[in-house]
């Protein structure tokens, strides 16, 4: 077991870059093999913009934390810090409860940055996106990126997971990330079927409505059980995925929402607007949706 979390931490770069390349580009073909909605902006100019976030967050982490959340693991283990240090527990069982209870908190950090006014602020990055595809799905602003680097070590401290539990943790995020943000077409039972085990694409996509209730519902990033369990779980956009817009109503200018320069400024442009979950007019706001 020593060899192989060595293995795994020396080549941990080329095993998840392996993993997003390879993802990205089967989820890319499949997007033009079987569309599931006719996007309304330039791929070209979605991508290029979208990617080059991507790159520069990439960046960013490598220079402010050289060994990521696997180097924050390796070094719980050698300080001997987290619960799983006090307690002879399997392995195996070591391994699927970190990876379970990580994907838990990434939820619960989900939710916080839309009941937050001001980290909703960084998150609209995210949701306004006027198109949904594989790349939406790694679209963050780069403050948003560190936040979540942070609480990421958090929680690896407070447990002490296995190095090779946040392996598969960071590749499975990445690669469910962008699965479940992909403009592609399922077969209605397959998705029904999925919606068991993995967010789905036309589950996840319910998130990124105008809508706000839709838009605060479905927060689940790989396991669906937690939008279930804590009530959030929204099967279906009221207008059909064929027919609902995706975006932020207050935020639909091409330059602000689809150019690097509108991205990275867009937490610092208006006001937090009524998304945010405790926002007071956000009830009366989903009470006009519905009627």
């Amino acid at each position: 077991m020593t060899e192989i979390n060595t293995f795994l931490i020396e080549h941990e770069i080329l095993i998840r870059l392996s993993f997003f390349f390879g993802v990205f580009v089967i989820m890319a073909f499949w997007e033009i093999l079987a569309p599931r909605r006719k996007l309304i902006v330039s791929k070209i100019m979605r991508w290029s913009n979208n990617l080059a976030l991507v790159f520069l967050n990439s960046f960013i982490l490598r220079v402010l934390f050289p060994t990521a959340a696997v180097g924050m693991a390796v070094f719980a283990k050698e300080e001997g810090w987290g619960i799983y240090h006090y307690y002879d527990i399997s392995f195996v069982i070591m391994v699927i409860t970190s990876v379970v209870i990580l994907d838990a908190i990434i939820y619960l950090q989900h939710v916080m940055v839309h009941a937050v006014p001001l980290l909703w602020r960084l998150h609209r990055v995210h949701h306004a996106d006027p198109d949904f595809d594989v790349t939406t799905g790694s679209r963050f602003h780069p403050l948003e990126i560190i936040l979540s680097m942070l609480i990421k070590f958090a929680v690896i401290a407070v447990l002490g997971p296995p190095v090779i539990a946040v392996i598969i943790f960071e590749i499975l995020l990445n690669a469910t990330a962008m699965f479940n943000h992909s403009n592609v077409r399922l077969n209605k039972t397959v998705d029904k079927l999925l919606r068991l085990f993995i967010v789905t694409p036309d589950m996840h996509r319910v998130h990124h409505s105008v809508e706000v209730d839709e838009t605060n519902s479905n927060f689940g990033f790989n396991l669906p059980w937690w939008d279930w369990l804590f009530g959030t779980y929204k099967a279906q956009p009221r207008a059909g995925h064929e027919n609902m817009l995706i975006g932020i109503k207050d935020y639909n200018q091409v330059k602000q929402v689809t150019w690097l320069s509108g991205i990275l400024t867009l937490p610092f442009a208006g006001k937090s607007g009524h998304y945010a979950i405790n926002v007071r007019n956000n009830r009366d706001t989903n009470t006009k949706t519905k009627q």
